[in-house]
């Protein structure tokens, strides 16, 4: 348990266990036949997430079959821990490791190998688990499936999700340990659910305990495929958005969220909602932002590029590419332990976002250097020094290039 001094952060949503094959070759003709004709109908589409269920009815076919068939029997590349919770989680509990801070997950797994495959590389990790339920049902997975060369070499990924034991966790699982932790993150809901579906009570109650709310996002296909015109609610109401005071979010489920056909109008739509702050990425374009809270401070509408040297340095030597997975998740981590970190230090009234940002951007490049979205430390502080280097490069890089 957390002393009086130690700052707690508590997070719940996704979690699984990631099996990663590349390369896939979008465009060959054994994968284009399983590609989406339209929104919500099981098939697959690059950047996007569908469940397996879902794609065998699309196919025709057990999953089994068809991903023999996608990756033409390779197998994957690497097995890992992921999901937007967990490994948002354990990037921000690496960065913290030097500082008066704990990080904690509460989830739910079955009991298998995938199970024991979290446990074992979970003790790695300086991640605690507040509490990890373990039901009779499969472990969560999603096979990632990577094109390197898609986007003109950018790459991309398709995530082929099994919520398998998500379906058993509930709110009644958070204990008040959770609520009355300093910060409260909720990641990747849609892939748990029961939590999801009453996102705005577990952020109120999270609020008038005192916490700072932070949500980030992952494809609804559940959503997607009830009503694929419709806007993805997030909780049973827009009234939910009121009650988070940092949306960290991609453009497509931005855009999904919100109903809107930009980014601009979707960062309006939050700020009209009462979200007291909205980061969206956008892969390898500029990460756009605004802020309206007694926290981060009034910014009606920033811009900040991706990392140059990150770039660069696959640009220079192309053996350090890993893959785009987790970079999200990553980001999201960093802008965490850069909050975390300036609320112990108590520098100021309000939260300088443009360095969490900063830092959320050096953290997603980074994970762009090895495969998977888990880096598992040699040494405690490893990660911080390595993600270090890219920060540092990073302030430079926007100093010459300020936010516009």
């Amino acid at each position: 348990m957390s002393t009086k001094d130690t700052f707690r952060i508590s997070g719940t949503g996704c979690s699984l266990v990631d099996y990663l094959y590349k390369p896939i070759d979008f465009s060959s003709d054994s994968f284009k036949k399983y590609l989406s004709k339209m929104p919500g109908d099981g098939g697959l589409s690059p950047g996007k997430l569908v469940f397996t269920e879902e794609l065998e009815k699309f196919a025709g076919n057990t999953y089994p079959v068809i991903r023999q068939d996608i990756t033409e029997g390779i197998k994957p590349v690497a097995r890992n821990i992921g999901g937007p919770s967990i490994v948002s989680l354990i990037h921000a509990a690496q960065l913290l490791h030097s500082q008066p801070a704990e990080v904690l997950y509460y989830g739910c797994r079955g009991n298998d190998h995938a199970c024991h495959f979290i446990q074992q590389k979970l003790a790695s990790t300086p991640l605690k688990a507040g509490y990890y339920k373990t039901v009779d049902r499969f472990t969560p997975f999603t096979d990632v499936l990577s094109d390197p060369g898609y986007d003109d070499g950018h790459g991309e990924r398709i995530f082929i999700n099994n919520i398998g034991a998500a379906w058993g966790f509930f709110p009644a699982d958070l204990d008040e340990d959770f609520f009355s932790s300093h910060m409260t993150v909720f990641g990747g809901t849609a892939l748990v659910p029961n939590i999801h579906n009453d996102l705005k009570y577990l952020l109120m109650k999270a609020k008038t305990s005192g916490s700072v709310t932070i949500v980030n996002t992952v494809f609804d296909f559940l959503s997607e495929k009830e009503n694929p015109e419709d806007a993805w609610p997030l909780g049973d109401s827009i009234e939910t958005y009121s009650y988070i005071d940092l949306l960290i979010t991609d453009r497509e489920e931005a855009l999904r969220h919100s109903g809107c056909k930009t980014a601009d109008e979707a960062i309006a739509f939050f700020k009209q909602a009462g979200t007291g702050a909205a980061i969206i990425t956008h892969g390898r374009h500029p990460v756009i932002f605004f802020s309206n809270h007694e926290l981060f401070g009034n910014m009606e509408h920033g811009k900040l590029p991706t990392s140059e040297k990150v770039i660069d340095d696959i640009r220079n030597n192309p053996a350090l590419a890993g893959d785009t997975t987790g970079c999200g998740d990553n980001f999201a981590g960093g802008v965490i332990a850069s909050i975390a970190s300036q609320l112990l230090q108590k520098s100021g009234p309000t939260i300088d976002l443009f360095s969490a940002i900063a830092l959320g951007v050096a953290s997603g490049g980074f994970a762009c250097l090895y495969h998977g979205g888990t880096f598992y430390e040699q040494f405690p502080g490893e990660k911080s020094q390595l993600v270090n280097m890219y920060y540092k490069a990073y302030l430079k890089q926007i100093e010459k290039t300020p936010n516009e």
